[in-house]
């Protein structure tokens, strides 16, 4: 009558033989009988249970099979489940405001960073260094080109004058070639 209730300690597999023998001599018939039932009684159960789960799984997948429903879709499902918890954790928020500052930060040092360096070419081309070579390369494109007036920006005047070497140059080896 008192079935799984009962205080005694069962033995656990592999505990010693000799403890098992001295329990089971201490049983009385009844209470052996009472046991043999409840363990027919537990494994009866089992087997139930098990037939239960198979036909279970039996029906999900049928209910699977017809709503189309296969393991990749199911993968899908399960990631997008995953991704979701992970993105509603407290770690994953304030990791994701961390980085999301950070890289602000860094937009705004890079912003910093572009204004030095045109900052720095502006007083480089602000320099009388520059301004007296800036003379020169247009007082040579003068003297080369000629056609046209001097002015202009820096780059067109780089521009003309590597044209105008190049072209001096040619000229020269053609001449060599011809005396």
């Amino acid at each position: 009558s008192q079935g799984l209730l009962r205080s005694d300690s069962i033995p656990e597999v592999g505990e010693d033989a000799a403890a098992t023998v001295s329990m089971a001599e201490t049983l009385s018939e009844e209470e052996r009988d009472e046991l043999r039932k409840e363990l027919a009684k537990v494994e009866e159960e089992i087997q139930t249970l098990s037939q239960v789960l198979a036909a279970k799984e039996k029906h999900l997948a049928e209910i699977k099979r017809k709503l189309g429903i296969n393991s990749l879709q199911e993968l899908k499902q399960n990631i997008t489940k995953s991704w979701q918890d992970v993105t509603s954790t407290t770690a994953y928020k304030r990791t994701s405001e961390t980085l999301s500052q950070a890289g602000q930060k860094a937009s705004a040092a890079f912003s910093s960073v572009g204004s030095v360096i045109t900052k720095k070419f502006e007083d480089v081309r602000n320099s009388p260094t520059f301004k007296s070579f800036e003379e020169k390369v247009e007082n040579f494109k003068s003297k080369v080109g000629g056609s046209k007036p001097a002015g202009g920006d820096f780059g067109e005047v780089l521009n003309s004058a590597a044209n105008a070497s190049a072209t001096e140059t040619i000229a020269e080896q053609t001449e060599d070639e011809t005396h």
